[in-house]
């Protein structure tokens, strides 16, 4: 009982600690992003253009470029994600789905910067040859390589999730002669959905988060992108490019604009997170 108790109160620590890091996190950026408040700057920075030559510094093309990769990445990230899951764990045999795993496993250990020199030698000049268009550092490039960054993340949600369906019901398809697909279409991506949709909304954010990718491989424009073939800027890479500003500068306190965006973005998908389990469960009950 003692070692219980003294496991729950490490547990409850580590909790706390987590919770005031992240708290101390967002005060940090509200306060030095507190000046554009009083100043009535912030609304104004999130709805307008980037143009320093006409001492304009709005972030509005960053919020557009970073949505558009990130939601690209994870239209290539999700079949590919699903479908590796559901070869792993129910349609494939045995012995491909154990390696397979282990090298989705394998691939969350490669750093972001080797995807990034893969895409820049391989993926964009595909990408400019194939279109015809630009210089191949746009978003499609981006979100095709982001998609494999996130992707074992996701494949690993959906496993645990796959395997949490109750083997009573595998069973009984197995009873009346159901085949793999069917099991997979009628009772396992049913019963998962949860955790599906759990992994799908954490890739989000972790596209959203990335840095790496963004600055190596979209091209960095501060334009509006008009298409996926268009080169864009993200949040990220706005403030990995604006840092060495000068630190009274407006250009330079446009970085906390981003980062709060960014906070603010990532809270609101990991409270859907919790609201969707949590109303689940209720109906499940």
């Amino acid at each position: 009982m003692k070692k219980e108790h003294f496991s729950e109160k490490i547990f409850l620590s580590a909790v706390l600690l987590s919770v005031f890091l992240t708290l101390l996190i967002f005060c940090f950026m509200f306060i030095l992003g507190l000046p554009l408040l009083e100043e009535g700057n912030f609304f104004q920075i999130l709805k307008n253009p980037w143009d320093p030559d006409h001492l304009i510094f709005g972030i509005y093309p960053m919020i557009i470029g970073t949505m558009a990769i990130a939601f690209t990445s994870i239209v290539f990230a999700f079949p590919l994600s699903l479908g590796c899951s559901a070869f792993i764990t129910v349609i494939g045999p045995e012995n491909p789905g154990r390696f397979l795993k282990r090298l989705v496993q394998f691939m969350t250990g490669i750093p972001t910067v080797i995807y990034g020199f893969v895409g820049i030698f391989l993926l964009v000049p595909i990408v400019r040859e194939v279109f015809e268009y630009g210089s191949g550092m746009c978003i499609l490039s981006a979100g095709l390589l982001l998609s494999l960054v996130v992707s074992p993340t996701m494949i690993l949600l959906f496993i645990d999730s796959i395997e949490q369906v109750p083997k009573s019901y595998l069973e009984a398809v197995d009873a009346l002669g159901g085949s793999k697909v069917q099991k997979l279409l009628y009772v396992i991506l049913p019963c998962s959905r949860q955790g599906i949709l759990t992994g799908v909304i954490l890739a989000l954010g972790r596209s959203m988060g990335d840095t790496l990718i963004a600055l190596m491989i979209a091209g960095n424009a501060v334009a509006v992108p008009g298409s996926v073939l268009d080169s864009a800027r993200t949040l990220t890479a706005h403030i990995a490019l604006i840092i060495a500003a000068d630190f009274d500068s407006l250009e330079f306190k446009t970085i906390f604009a981003c980062g709060i965006v960014l906070y603010l973005s990532t809270t609101f998908f990991a409270l859907t997170i919790r609201f969707m389990g949590t109303r689940y469960m209720r109906k499940k009950w």
